[in-house]
């Protein structure tokens, strides 16, 4: 027994009541905890991610939209006006108006504001008639139509 050599063999020679392997015992509840820990885990693995959409409605309906900032401004509204013309309205942090896109049975059009709230473009289609009109900041005006190259 001298001749062996290593760190397993020199508890070789330890009496068996001081060896404490025997005395270590599994719970009995351990393999119920590890079976219950494997199902929860497969469960947990297969639950579906939520929808991102869900409690999302594909269609709104109202007869107006605002869009507030953090102040409770109305930055932007979008509604139909008793003429029955829809309308879309921009605002800056005053709330004024700076553009405007509006649409109806006769054509549509779109006013871009300036800081005076002059218009600086206007461009207009109406009952067949295209018109796209620019003012600079004296008022001259620039009014472009494909049946005139340009007029002033």
């Amino acid at each position: 027994m001298g001749a062996r050599r290593g760190l397993l063999h020199r508890y070789d020679n330890f009496p068996p009541d001081t060896c404490h392997y025997e005395s270590m015992k599994i719970p009995k509840a351990l393999p119920v905890l590890v079976v219950i820990n494997v199902v929860l885990l497969f469960c947990l693995a297969a639950k579906q991610k939520p929808d991102p959409l869900q409690g999302v409605q594909s269609i709104v309906r109202a007869r107006a939209i605002e869009l507030v900032d953090d102040q409770g401004r109305v930055r932007a509204s979008l509604n139909v006006e008793t003429n029955g013309e829809a309308v879309f309205r921009l605002r800056d942090a005053r709330e004024t108006i700076r553009v405007k896109i509006a649409a109806s049975q006769d054509g549509s059009g779109l006013v871009l504001l300036d800081n005076l709230t002059n218009p600086g473009l206007h461009a207009l289609t109406k009952n067949g008639n295209t018109t796209v009109t620019l003012m600079n900041k004296e008022g001259r005006k620039h009014v472009i139509s494909p049946d005139s190259r340009a007029r002033k």
